[in-house]
């Protein structure tokens, strides 16, 4: 198969990052020609290999926020990244950090660090789907990032940040994602020791 006829079946699909197995549907090709087409196109330039068994029409990646879903499934954009992005910090983020209920992962593409972080299956919820420029991608909610965000800052013993934007937070829904996450003490830690300006507020 050509390329111009392999990327218009691409273009088709709507796919802009896809995997081997995608791939063969999308192009009808058979596992064996398949591996040849990507082996070949990506050492052309015609294809970039984004990871391991997935792949984008160079000059046609997606972004990265629909990328971060992309790269490690199951994911949702949360943490830093959704914190920022809902204004409860006041600092751009320049990588990209999700939740997945996988082990701990960090990925960089086209010089993009994206970093995955565990929680458990039972909070695993709480995020959105955004559509931007035609595509579609999973964010956290507002409270639901800064419980997965409290969440790990708790499990590490970290410092929590002292910019925290808490005034618009609901703080019984904050418990109760914080509750969702089963671990002992960290209901109580936010209640009583978290050191935070406003983060008592009541809604």
């Amino acid at each position: 198969m050509k390329w111009p006829e392999t990327h218009r079946k691409l273009a088709a699909s709507g796919l802009l990052a896809f995997t081997d197995r995608e791939f063969r549907a999308v192009t009808g090709s058979t596992p064996v020609s398949a591996k040849f087409l990507l082996i070949r196109y990506t050492k052309s330039g015609l294809l970039r290999r984004l990871r391991r068994g997935l792949y984008a029409v160079e000059g046609e990646l997606p972004s990265q926020w629909a990328l971060a879903n992309r790269l490690y499934r199951p994911s949702y954009i949360s943490l830093e990244t959704a914190l920022s992005y809902h204004h409860l910090i006041p600092e751009t983020v320049y990588s990209i950090t999700s939740v997945t209920t996988r082990g701990t992962r960090e990925f960089d593409v086209t010089g993009t660090s994206y970093s995955y972080r565990t929680i458990k299956r039972q909070a695993f919820f709480g995020y959105r789907a955004v559509q931007r420029n035609g595509e579609t991608f999973l964010i956290a909610e507002k409270v639901k990032a800064l419980a997965d965000y409290l969440y790990l800052i708790y499990l590490k013993g970290a410092k929590v940040n002292s910019r925290l934007r808490l005034k618009e937070v609901p703080r019984r829904e904050l418990i109760e994602c914080l509750a969702a996450f089963e671990h002992p003490g960290l209901v109580d830690w936010y209640k009583n020791d978290l050191k935070i300006p406003d983060h008592r507020i009541q809604h």
